[in-house]
């Protein structure tokens, strides 16, 4: 059998085992391995194989590593709208509790119930309409909506 289909059927089987796990970067290495298969396939020696394999395969898997694809945004879950659907939106907040050492609290009605709110940091204690950017538990984390 040739060599060049020594390397397709590694690149196949690494294609296959990246189907069950979800990630990109056995994909890019069977990339280096199919260059290798084409490289055998020119009829250079082995020496020239692996190191097209390797040369495709790292530069592969470092585009995708340095790409949006490769890197996770790492989100707060309490300020992340694709876990929390709440968050964007907004309440009326009449007036805030100050309690001395404390931050500022109140209680709203927001969805049928009544919920605690927290001031975010670097907001004034005043009433009006707040949009939530956060949740603690069961306590929504307001800053004032912009006019």
């Amino acid at each position: 059998m040739a060599d060049w289909i020594y390397w397709i059927v590694a690149a196949g089987i690494l294609i296959i085992v990246e189907i069950t796990t979800g990630t990109f970067y056995l994909l890019m290495i069977a990339l280096g391995l199919a260059a290798g298969g084409a490289v055998a396939w020119l009829d250079y020696d082995l020496s020239w194989q692996l190191v097209a394999a390797a040369a495709v395969g790292v530069a592969a898997t470092l585009a995708l590593h340095f790409s949006r694809f490769g890197t996770k945004k790492r989100i707060d879950p309490a300020r992340d709208v694709n876990v929390n659907i709440d968050i964007g939106r907004t309440v009326t907040v009449t007036e805030w509790r100050i309690e001395s050492g404390r931050r500022p609290t109140a209680r709203v009605s927001y969805r049928g119930a009544q919920w605690d709110v927290d001031l975010a940091d670097g907001e004034e204690a005043s009433g009006g309409v707040f949009t939530i950017c956060a949740l603690h538990g069961s306590r929504l984390v307001v800053t004032r909506s912009p006019e």
